[in-house]
C-alpha cells in the first residue's frame, strides 16, 4: 500500500493503456498510438492529460460516443490545406493522422494547414505539434474543448480550455515547445486539486454568480473556468480572444461543433440535441523552415535566440529564463529513469478499470 503516490514505470503505463484501448476495440496500430499519445502527457509532467483521463475515454466509448474503428479521411483539400473527418474516432488517433496530412502537404508546397471535425479529446497539444520537428518544420496544434470557460464579463460557459501548442526546431539547443491552455488553468488541474483536497488559486475559477472562487468543485455548482489572465484588470480579455481564435480555427473552419455546442468530455453530461457541427474540432499547421530560409541558418539563429534568453540575469539570482519546453523535456528524462508518480485515486481508478475490462496491470 502507499500513502500519496504510486510510482509506475513508463513501460507499464504504456502497455496497460494500449491493452485498455485494445479491449474497447481499437486495432493494434491505433491502440499503440493512442497509448503513446496519452502517456506522453504523464511522461512530460502534464498529469492532467495522461492516464488520469483513461477511464474518461472508456466511458465515452461505453456511451457510444467514440468509434474505435474510424475511417479517418480527407473530405476537402487544396495543395496546402485540408479538412479531415475523424469519424468520431479517439482524438488520440485522429489528431496524429491529421497532423501527418499537414506535414505531407508542407513537404510538397512549403506549408500545410489542416482543420478537423468529428473528433474527440486529443490529449496534449504538444505531442502533435512536436511531430513536425523531425522534418525541420514548425508545428502548430490547437483544439476546442468542452464549454467550461466564461468569456470576460460573462456568467455563461461558452468556450473550452482551447490549448495552443507551437514546436520550433533548433540546432544544438533543444526545441522550443510552447504548449498552454488559453485559460488560467486547464480543467484537469482542477481535477488534481479535487483529488488532493486542495483549494484553487485565485484567478482560476468563478462561482455561479461570477465572483472569484477558491473551490475546485465550483464548476459542479454552476461556476466557470476563467480565461488566461483571470479578470479584466489582468488581461482576461486577451485569454478570451485566444480561446475564441482556437474555437474558430478548429471548428467554425472545419464544420465541428463550436462554443457551447462542443460535446462534453465527461460521458454523464448530455450532448447538445441541436448541434451546429460534428464532434470536436482541431487545427494543425506545419511550416517547412526552408520555405523561408535555409534550415541550417534558422536553427543557428534559434540556438542564438535560446542562448541569449537563457543568459538573462534572473530576479532572485537563482534561476534564469525558462525556455518553453525545457521543464517538460527534463521531466521526461527523469520519469523515464525513475517512473511516473500516480496519485492514489488515479492508481485505484486504473486498477478498477483493468478489473472491469479484464486487463491486468503488470509492472515492468
Amino acid at each position: 500500500m502507499f500513502v500519496n503516490n504510486k510510482i509506475v514505470s513508463y513501460a507499464t503505463l504504456l502497455s496497460f493503456s494500449k491493452n485498455i484501448f485494445l479491449a474497447i476495440g481499437c486495432s493494434e496500430k491505433e491502440a499503440a498510438k493512442a497509448a503513446e499519445v496519452l502517456v506522453s502527457a504523464d511522461l512530460r509532467g502534464v498529469d492532467s492529460h495522461g492516464v488520469a483521463r483513461l477511464t474518461g475515454y472508456v466511458r465515452l466509448w461505453e456511451a457510444k460516443r467514440i468509434n474505435c474503428k474510424p475511417d479517418v479521411r480527407v473530405v476537402h483539400e487544396t495543395p496546402s490545406t485540408a479538412v479531415v473527418d475523424g469519424d468520431a474516432g479517439l482524438g488520440l488517433v485522429v489528431a496524429p493522422q491529421a497532423m501527418q496530412v499537414a506535414i505531407d502537404k508542407a513537404k510538397n508546397v512549403g506549408t500545410g494547414w489542416v482543420s478537423v471535425k468529428n473528433s474527440n479529446h486529443y490529449g496534449i497539444a504538444g505531442y502533435h505539434a512536436m511531430m513536425a520537428l523531425q522534418h525541420d518544420m514548425i508545428g502548430i496544434a490547437m483544439t476546442n474543448a468542452s464549454p467550461l470557460v466564461a468569456p470576460t464579463f460573462s456568467l455563461e460557459r461558452l468556450l473550452g480550455t482551447n490549448p495552443i501548442a507551437v514546436a520550433i526546431p533548433a540546432g544544438d539547443q533543444p526545441a522550443f515547445v510552447a504548449d498552454f491552455a488559453t485559460t488560467t488553468a486547464a480543467n484537469g488541474k482542477l481535477e488534481i486539486l479535487q483529488r488532493k483536497g486542495d483549494a484553487a488559486p485565485t484567478g482560476w475559477i468563478q462561482d455561479a454568480g461570477g465572483a472569484q472562487s477558491l473551490d475546485p468543485h465550483a464548476l459542479k455548482a454552476g461556476g466557470a473556468l476563467l480565461p488566461l489572465g483571470g479578470d479584466r484588470d489582468h488581461g482576461s480579455h486577451k485569454g478570451y480572444c485566444l480561446g475564441a481564435i482556437v474555437d474558430i480555427f478548429s471548428a467554425v473552419l472545419s464544420g465541428a461543433n463550436y462554443g457551447p455546442w462542443v460535446p462534453p468530455f465527461v460521458s454523464f453530461l448530455p450532448v447538445s440535441a441541436d448541434p451546429v457541427g460534428e464532434g470536436i474540432g482541431h487545427f494543425f499547421g506545419a511550416m517547412r523552415i526552408d520555405a523561408f530560409r535555409p534550415a541550417s541558418d534558422f536553427k543557428h539563429h534559434m540556438d542564438n535566440w535560446i542562448s541569449r534568453f537563457k543568459s538573462a540575469p534572473s530576479i532572485d539570482g537563482s534561476n534564469g529564463v525558462v525556455i518553453p519546453g525545457d521543464p517538460e523535456r527534463e521531466m521526461s528524462v527523469q520519469r523515464r529513469e525513475t517512473g511516473i508518480p500516480l496519485l492514489k485515486p488515479v492508481f485505484e481508478d486504473l486498477m478498477a478499470l483493468g478489473e472491469k475490462l479484464d486487463v491486468p496491470f503488470e509492472s515492468n
